[in-house]
């Protein structure tokens, strides 16, 4: 698995919008961020379309994206936000140019996509915050700086402290493999095609957002059925938002999980800071990881 170049000063960034539409607003002020950064950011021609819920048609937003992977000169492509439509993209994107030149690609939801269909051809990126994090929390969030960090070459070490919350449901140990998911619904639908590709002993993430219980209890036990669970060497459960508790499944939703995977003994942890949340740290996607999960901790280095 590639790993793009460290960015450094004054090297191109392409904000652009493969799926949803966005406010102008926005992406400026991500763009801000980036140039706080040193980085010369430049917005695409479509990133700021409006056809109904996308940025633009499948020819435009893919025709940013295209752009963006075929430059050699572009070292970070930064998806402006997730929605739905990366999906249109995939079966017509040409992956030779960014083969050749490996560069950063950052975002996650719908971008989930984009994450797998690189990870088949070798190439790591960065599961991490969009353009309306960078806007509403400016540079000096947390999960911004991380997201800054490991662009520029550092590694990737969180220390989380164990919370009360659904703790009693972590199964302690340790895990090193390659780490593979991101959101549970994009990546199932996913499931049967030539990019739903799972590394032997890697490590799964999962996160969501607006799925009620029923859904991602279905969505887990797709998995199960597909085999993925007796593959994996550890799994990480982040932030499952924008739902309400369904009082007629036979288990909250954290244990729903937990009694899914229970045949299995991969450690395991939940309320991971990933997802659609302001603790959203990134992770490198393809990337080699360690996890290990305590009784008051976790961490993961990559």
């Amino acid at each position: 698995m590639k790993r793009p170049p460290s960015l450094q000063f004054n090297d191109r960034a392409v904000i652009l919008s493969p799926a949803g539409k966005i406010d102008g607003y926005v992406v400026r002020d991500a763009a801000a961020v980036l140039d706080s950064w040193g980085l010369c950011p430049e917005i695409s021609e479509n990133a700021l379309g409006d056809i109904g819920r996308f940025s633009g048609s499948v020819a435009q937003r893919l025709s940013d994206l295209q752009k963006a992977f075929d430059d050699p000169e572009v070292r970070l492509v930064f998806c402006s936000r997730g929605g739905y439509g990366t999906v249109h993209l995939l079966g017509k994107l040409d992956f030779s140019g960014i083969k050749r030149n490996p560069k950063w690609v950052v975002g996650y939801s719908d971008i989930t996509l984009l994450h797998a269909a690189l990870q088949t051809y070798g190439i790591a990126s960065l599961h991490g915050p969009m353009a309306q994090h960078f806007s509403d929390e400016g540079a000096e969030d947390i999960a911004v700086r991380h997201t800054k960090s490991i662009l520029a070459g550092q590694p990737v070490k969180y220390r989380i402290p164990v919370g009360e919350k659904n703790s009693h449901l972590n199964r302690k140990g340790e895990a090193t493999g390659r780490l593979f998911g991101g959101n549970l619904s994009v990546f199932c639908g996913l499931l049967g095609s030539k990019y739903a590709r799972i590394p032997n002993g890697g490590i799964l993430f999962i996160e969501d957002i607006g799925e009620v219980p029923y859904r991602v209890d279905r969505m887990i036990h797709q998995l199960k059925l597909a085999g993925i669970f007796r593959r994996i060497s550890g799994l990480i459960v982040g932030q499952f938002t924008g739902y309400e508790e369904d009082n007629q499944m036979y288990s909250p939703l954290s244990e729903s999980i937990r009694e899914a995977v229970s045949e299995y003994d991969f450690p395991l942890c939940f309320n991971f800071p990933v997802g659609h949340v302001k603790l959203n740290f990134p992770l490198i996607m393809g990337g080699i990881a360690a996890l290990r999960i305590e009784e008051d901790f976790i961490s993961l280095i990559q």
